[in-house]
């Protein structure tokens, strides 16, 4: 009797404690994000005002990059390690063929896909994804192939990288300047490696279009320094574009707890991570007591809280006049939370100089991974979800 009363006590006494651990439990973070559902959805915007917003398709794993091919058709990258057609507005069901073998552990996948500037003479396609080299590692690197009905064919490696763990995979994009070079991002989230004149990571590269290396470039022939590298101090690039107007080339990168930015790229110039930054480490330390540096190109745009930037377009179609010279970005999550994503529109004036902000889609709460305009004149964006979507935005009828 002695021991069933005192099991008759300590059990309601354990149940307490196990319910009071409970419900110090703190709620999961994030916004619950609704089924993204088949559209459309009128919005209003700040200065373009009534937009439509329509699923081009569904159906799409994580899917990572956009490109036209000049009869107006699309091919979209998957992160899994596939590359997609979409004709006159449908997905192909049929993945292309001859797509390297891809890592897909940490952030790593098949990532951006550009078209050589002669695609319709040679069907040179080029992609960007984690190559798998043993030993559970990843090296971010650049491929091309040649596009011939469903299948890429003579595919090779033009460069690889440094092998690493973790986010090996965030080499990011990969554009044609307009005097025909390629510019490849590489992640540069490892150590010091972004300032390494040696390493190949948290750098932007240039390229002749068959790999070999420029000898233009701004370290060709200097001692301990790689000539593939075109500007280094790179976090981690997940836009970069050749602005349509001026023929630079602009670059965003996520910083950790702040501090994303939009950069213009300057040959042989020190974008400073991870000597300098915006934005603080995740546990809240700043990543610099200043965030500007003599020597080192300061942003353009820096956003605090990170919005995760991801894809950039700079808008000059008809469709949208109150858009035209507009910045557009994704946002994976602002502020660290999940559940809110959204596009974003940067607003400069005629010195390049920024005016303000808008936020848009949010109500979708999708992290929008790419944003391209197209040929015609409407913006296209990608949701990165398990069930991602090619989204279009056109004026409302």
């Amino acid at each position: 009797m002695r021991v069933s009363r005192s099991l008759g006590v300590a059990a309601p006494m354990l149940l307490c404690l196990l319910g009071l651990s409970h419900a110090q439990e703190p709620p999961p973070l994030g916004v619950p994000v609704p089924p993204l559902g088949a559209g459309p959805w009128v919005l209003d915007t700040a200065e373009q005002h009534k937009i439509r917003v329509s699923v081009v398709t569904a159906g799409l794993s994580h899917p990572w990059a956009i490109t036209f091919l000049p009869d107006g058709d699309m091919l979209v990258t998957e992160r899994p390690g596939r590359l997609r057609i979409i004709r006159g507005g449908v997905l192909d069901p049929h993945a292309i063929s001859g797509v390297p073998e891809v890592r897909t552990d940490g952030n790593g996948g098949l990532m951006d896909v550009a078209l050589h500037p002669q695609f319709a003479d040679n069907g040179l396609v080029y992609l960007t994804y984690t190559k798998p080299v043993g030993s559970g590692m990843g090296a971010p690197a650049l491929a091309r192939g040649r596009l011939d009905g469903g299948a890429l064919v003579d595919v090779r490696d033009l460069l690889v990288t440094e092998a690493y763990e973790g986010n090996s995979g965030l080499n990011g994009r990969v554009v044609f300047g307009r005097e025909g070079k390629v510019y490849m991002s590489t992640g540069g989230r490892v150590g010091e490696a972004a300032q390494d004149p040696m390493s190949l990571r948290g750098k932007i590269l240039r390229l002749n279009d068959d790999g070999s290396i420029p000898p233009d470039n701004p370290f060709a022939g200097r001692a301990s320094h790689r000539p593939e590298i075109y500007t280094l101090g790179h976090r981690n690039t997940l836009g970069l574009i050749l602005h349509p107007e001026s023929g630079e080339i602009w670059n965003h990168e996520n910083g950790p707890n702040g501090g994303d930015e939009i950069n213009i790229i300057k040959p042989g110039r020190n974008y400073g991570w991870p000597l300098v930054s915006f934005g603080r480490n995740y546990p809240g330390a700043r990543v610099s007591e200043h965030p500007t540096r003599d020597g080192i190109e300061s942003p353009l745009v820096v956003w605090l809280p990170a919005i995760a930037v991801a894809g950039m377009a700079i808008y000059t179609g008809d469709q949208f006049p109150a858009w035209r010279g507009n910045v557009f970005v994704g946002s994976l999550r602002e502020g660290g939370i999940p559940g809110t994503g959204h596009l974003q529109r940067v607003v400069f004036n005629a010195n390049t100089e920024e005016l303000r902000r808008e936020s848009l889609l949010t109500t979708l709460r999708q992290r929008i991974r790419d944003v391209r305009e197209g040929p015609d004149g409407f913006l296209y964006v990608l949701t990165d979800e398990d069930d991602g979507a090619l989204l279009r935005l056109e004026p409302a009828p």
